[in-house]
């Protein structure tokens, strides 16, 4: 990494190289919206919409950028160096690709894979006169469509989307933090984008009544050019380290209701020296302990 031969002189210095150390469990994933050298009013809404829905993990380069990532990436690769982020949203316009975005996530600072849409249609948030969610509110990703789970590039597209808007992990969840939806359609060959604020009103049981009122912003997207990681390399990004991965637990199995058998060795006993309860039926006759033994009986005869 382009940090790990510095030595820090200051201790504000150690403890930013610290933070940027490899993890066990890694950091929330940050992302950075880029604006191109040509970019138009419409491109430049998306990006700010963006930022507002994906604070405050999100940095927002308001100065233009004279880059091309399909032709050169080390631009993106310097900024995502610079900023600690691994994910990025690259906008710009021009005639033959209007109103164009190019999503992407890096991987050891280069770039891993990045997806071209093309804006069709764009509603702002500030055109949505709804209530809007706080600002780091965690989203609800749904996602409809055969072409998520059939076709490759848009199911990679969907990988793609769900670490970039995912926020962090967090170990409960309330009812009350459920207020926010981000809905992907995929039909006919685009990409249909829709955020929804969820309102909690009263059923009349503990369950209450779920509405979903538009917030904004609202995409219509089509899928233009791909950059994909290979195979190889996408595996790789995937591996997680040995600490993380569970220690597999021995003679314990589960079953399809998921109820959990476990398996108990134990030494052979021997059933005949085994104390049961007392009762006069049950006792031995002298006669019968003599037998066990080999031995005379020890009652006498008596004597004539």
């Amino acid at each position: 990494l382009i940090y790990s031969c510095r030595k820090p002189k200051t201790k504000r210095a150690k403890r930013f190289l610290e933070k940027r150390e490899p993890k066990l469990k890694e950091n929330t994933k940050n992302a950075m919206l880029i604006k191109g050298g040509n970019a138009n009013l419409t491109v430049t809404e998306v990006l700010k919409d963006i930022y507002a829905v994906k604070k405050p993990f999100a940095v927002l380069y308001k100065k233009k950028n004279i880059t091309r990532p399909f032709e050169d990436q080390t631009s993106l690769e310097f900024f995502s160096k610079k900023s600690d982020c691994s994910l990025f949203l690259f906008g710009s316009h021009n005639k033959k690709r209007p109103n164009n975005l190019i999503i992407g996530r890096m991987f050891d600072y280069h770039v891993l894979d990045m997806i071209e849409l093309g804006v069709e249609k764009f509603v702002s948030l500030k055109d949505v006169k709804n209530s809007k969610c706080p600002e780091g509110t965690k989203p609800m990703l749904i996602f409809a469509g055969d072409m998520f789970d059939v076709n490759e590039e848009y199911r990679r597209l969907k990988s793609l989307l769900i670490d970039f808007f995912r926020g962090p992990s967090v170990p409960s969840i309330r009812l009350a933090g459920l207020e926010y939806v981000l809905h992907f359609t995929a039909l006919d060959g685009k990409i249909y984008m829709r955020s929804y604020k969820v309102l909690l009103k009263k059923s009349g049981c503990k369950i209450p009544r779920i509405e979903l009122e538009e917030m904004g912003p609202s995409l219509d997207l089509v899928m233009r050019r791909t950059h994909l990681a290979s195979d190889d390399l996408y595996k790789l990004s995937l591996k997680q380290p040995k600490a993380l991965k569970p220690k597999k637990k021995k003679n314990i199995s589960h079953d399809v209701f998921g109820t959990t058998y476990g398996r108990i060795h134990m030494q052979k006993q021997d059933l005949s020296k085994l104390q049961t309860r007392k009762v006069k039926g049950l006792k031995k006759r002298p006669a019968e302990k003599s037998a066990e033994s080999g031995g005379v009986s020890p009652k006498k005869s008596k004597s004539g």
